[in-house]
């Protein structure tokens, strides 16, 4: 099941985390670490919002918890092969949060999505890539339809960056940066 949450509205920062939490508890006792992939180039601007998260979570030391995809170092179609291959050797009992910015209907504009089971990054942009992530978590950046390309590269920063601040503010508070991963899961 994917939950939808209108990032606009009060306390949506909080729905994220609490759906965060629910979507966690689906994976109990098989991990370890977690691991966010944030996934998005810095080169189109409603493509950043993965890797504007991953940069703004690198910033907030959490132990067991690693970060894939910042703006200085992105994941993106090019490199999100090798980058699942190193998750898998360098983190094989990880459980792994996928983030992607999306396209969607015009009425889920500044919407954020979270799920169980993996995420198909490029397919706004009809790239064949592979699945990602045990969960994940997408920020409806426009409006899906023709030329997906010229729209995420028209896409307002504003809305990234707001879309990315509460995702990421969810992210925070769902997963305390006080709070070893460890105790994390006990916690749950």
């Amino acid at each position: 099941m994917t939950f939808y949450i209108d990032s606009r509205k009060t306390g949506s920062s909080r729905q994220i985390s609490d759906r965060l939490k629910k979507c966690i508890l689906h994976h109990p006792g098989k991990w370890r670490e977690i691991v966010f992939l944030c996934i998005g180039t810095d080169r189109t601007t409603g493509d950043c919002l993965g890797p504007y998260i991953g940069q703004q979570l690198k910033g907030h030391a959490m132990q067991g918890i690693s970060v894939y995809g910042t703006l200085s170092d992105p994941i993106h179609a090019l490199n999100l092969e090798k980058a699942c291959a190193d998750i898998r050797k360098y983190h094989p009992q990880a459980l792994v949060i996928a983030i992607d910015a999306s396209l969607g209907q015009k009425k889920h504009l500044g919407y954020v999505t979270i799920a169980n089971g993996a995420l198909y990054p490029g397919a706004a942009v009809r790239k064949e890539l592979p699945p990602v992530g045990d969960i994940h978590i997408t920020g409806i950046v426009n409006t899906a339809g023709v030329l997906e390309h010229l729209t995420l590269q028209t896409t307002r920063l504003s809305t990234v960056i707001f879309l990315a601040d509460k995702i990421t503010q969810g992210i925070l508070n769902a997963i305390p940066s006080s709070c070893p991963v460890q105790t994390f899961i006990q916690k749950l």
